[in-house]
């Protein structure tokens, strides 16, 4: 093996962890052949901070305390870094990259799920806004503080890339926010290029991953029954082979059964698609997949159509059913309590909280006393949010 390639075998067009583009901070990192590569090194970073532990109880669609079977954002990230890691290593791809980009991917998310993030953005509008990708970025760049040596994960250029890119490459810079203009200028990460064939995974398994398992949550949840989903494309195929080779089934078996053949069937179409696309492009290194005129891993057509309408039928009868929208209300509240009450009064922040770079919140500019009462925000779980809630805001029969 070459010092630019793994120890192991990977296509040439794969990201070879030992040439990669580096770090912001030179860590000078052993290259023999018991150590660690760059993205391993990365993702046991990621898995090993405290985002990431958070987000064990932060929601992904029901609140923590709804149900201990539900998904959470942890297990979320953990099904799409399985999945990705799967389709990476069936394609001769680096499933370390694709692995760390996948559990990185959510751990700017707030907590209580999109309603908490669309709270938070409505109160940080005249601040600048908020957007869960950024904050992921900011999680990695800025706010872990463990190491000695720097602040954030100082991740690899290609990690680092894979999440900024997660929804694809960015054409239109004037849509940038501060920490990925911040993270951009520093390291470059050819925004207009699409990203590596591992991110590209990593991305379109997120889509795999909550499109299916969404189905087992909401019909556990009794949001809506067999019959409901079964006229809807793969869905309606998947039952009738169930039904077939297991007869009548409890739901909990159905619904087992049932993710396991939306998963297989997306994955095997995107394998499919991917190795038709790459050998076509006869790709030679990683940079020809980046400059390549359209993103190399992909669904057929009639795949994307049946997963848009597969969405659809999730968005008006899982996202926005009444008793989400209820829980959804709910969340929106205790971030917004939350959140003016630390504007206008800083002094019942944490200690740690009430100063950044030796300067206290009460003498900050509104604007960047937002961004830090955000940041400590967007870092609660579900369950922190609902105590610091009731410590500050029910006064019980003793003051707490």
């Amino acid at each position: 093996m070459t010092a630019n390639t793994e120890h192991r075998t990977l296509e040439v067009y794969a990201s070879h962890g030992p040439a990669s583009r580096g770090r912001f901070l030179d860590e000078q990192e052993h290259q023999s052949p018991t150590s660690r590569t760059p993205f391993q090194r990365d993702r046991d970073r990621i898995i090993h901070s405290g985002a990431f532990r958070r987000l064990k109880h932060k929601t992904q669609v029901f609140v923590y305390h709804e149900g201990d079977y539900f998904r959470t954002r942890l297990t979320h990230s953990l099904e799409v870094a399985q999945i990705a890691r799967s389709m990476a290593r069936a394609l001769g791809l680096n499933d370390d990259l694709a692995e760390a980009v996948a559990l990185a991917h959510d751990l700017g998310h707030t907590p209580f799920g999109h309603a908490g993030e669309d709270a938070l953005d409505r109160l940080m509008t005249e601040h600048g806004g908020f957007d869960h990708n950024e904050q992921t970025v900011r999680v990695l760049t800025q706010l872990e503080q463990r190491y000695a040596g720097f602040d954030g994960l100082n991740l690899s250029w290609e990690t680092l890339e894979g999440v900024v890119k997660h929804h694809g490459s960015i054409k239109d810079r004037t849509t940038l926010r501060p920490a990925i203009i911040a993270i951009d200028k520093n390291m470059d990460l050819q925004l207009e290029r699409h990203s590596s064939a591992e991110a590209q995974l990593a991305n379109l398994a997120d889509d795999i991953a909550y499109l299916s398992h969404d189905f087992d949550d909401a019909l556990r949840a009794g949001l809506f029954g067999i019959e409901d989903i079964r006229p809807l494309p793969q869905v309606g195929k998947a039952l009738l082979d169930i039904e077939k080779n297991h007869g009548n089934l409890e739901l909990s078996r159905i619904t087992h059964e049932l993710v396991r053949r939306l998963i297989s069937v997306f994955v095997e179409d995107i394998l499919g698609v991917s190795a038709g696309n790459l050998a076509a492009l006869q790709a030679k290194h990683a940079d020809d997949i980046r400059n390549h005129k359209m993103p190399v891993i992909g669904f057929s057509s009639g795949m994307a159509a049946d997963l848009e309408t597969l969405r659809e039928f999730l968005f008006k009868n899982m996202w926005r059913h009444y008793k989400v929208n209820r829980m959804s209300s709910k969340a929106k509240r205790v971030v917004t309590d939350l959140f003016d009450l630390f504007m206008s009064e800083p002094n019942t922040l944490p200690s740690d909280w009430q100063f950044s770079g030796g300067k206290a919140l009460s003498d900050m500019t509104n604007s960047d006393r937002a961004r830090i009462i955000a940041d400590y925000i967007a870092s609660m779980t579900d369950r922190y949010a609902i105590i610091e809630h009731e410590r500050l805001f029910d006064l019980g029969p003793i003051l707490r």
